[in-house]
């Protein structure tokens, strides 16, 4: 078990699904008093039985959950040392050109992917600075920085998530917060399929040991001024 992770207060954004659960169960055994963030409230319920994990149901989506949402958090864990901004939406399934593509469609890419994580993080900040220290990890993708064509509304969006981590980074360092974005790689996740109908899943990783790689990364990562790490750099040890 990875004792880092004991009694560090988290919360998880889209955690019931993907990397978020794999995250959040993870977590859980290693400790961790872990908050997850997501709409669907049957696969919230699923976890009840785990201790250390604490369900609120919401949509960081919709600005008016999100002082809720991170009220219910902070009064949950007393504080925050880590966010995990993992909840994403990646459009209309089939992926359309960005000329196909409704304006509707991608105002909310933006919402899901960018300005709802930048409402939470915000909302969230203060119980971080008054105890001088915490972490904000917002998960990218590979489309931030390669052009694919059909995936253009996602790519807008992570590629903005990234530069926003950085300049976050830049404006609260010195305040003894970091801010990361991590690609966590292509992995065997219902929104990855749902892009990509013929995917191998043998070519793709699984979400249970990307998390647990992640978190371990996490725990003994120098400090740095790096702030964006693909999936190559922060796991040297994956390879297919």
């Amino acid at each position: 078990m990875n004792t880092y992770w004991k009694n560090k207060r988290v919360v998880i954004t889209g955690g019931t699904s993907g990397l978020g659960k794999a995250l959040a169960l993870t977590l859980d055994s290693y400790e961790a008093r872990v908050v997850i963030i997501a709409r669907n409230r049957d696969r919230l319920k699923e976890t009840v039985n785990h201790t250390n994990i604490h369900p609120i149901e919401g949509d960081i989506a919709n600005k008016y959950d999100i002082h809720r949402l991170s009220g219910e958090a902070i009064g949950i864990l007393g504080g925050i040392d880590f966010l995990f901004n993992n909840a994403s939406y990646l459009g209309e399934s089939p992926l359309r050109l960005l000329m196909d593509t409704e304006c509707e469609d991608l105002e909310q890419v933006l919402t899901t992917n960018l300005v709802g994580p930048f409402r939470l993080t915000k909302a969230l900040l203060p119980s971080m600075l008054m105890q001088h220290q915490g972490t904000v990890i917002n998960i990218s993708s590979d489309a931030a920085v390669s052009a694919y064509p059909q995936w253009g509304s996602y790519s807008v969006s992570k590629a903005a998530f990234d530069h926003l981590s950085r300049i976050w980074h830049e404006e609260l360092n010195a305040q003894g917060i970091r801010f990361l974005a991590i690609d966590p790689g292509d992995m065997h996740t219902p929104m990855h399929l749902a892009a990509i109908p013929d995917a191998d899943i043998d070519d793709l990783y699984q979400p249970d040991d990307v998390a647990r790689r992640l978190l371990d990364f996490l725990s003994v990562e120098p400090a740095s001024d790096q702030v964006r790490y693909s999936s190559r750099e922060w796991n040297l040890e994956r390879a297919i």
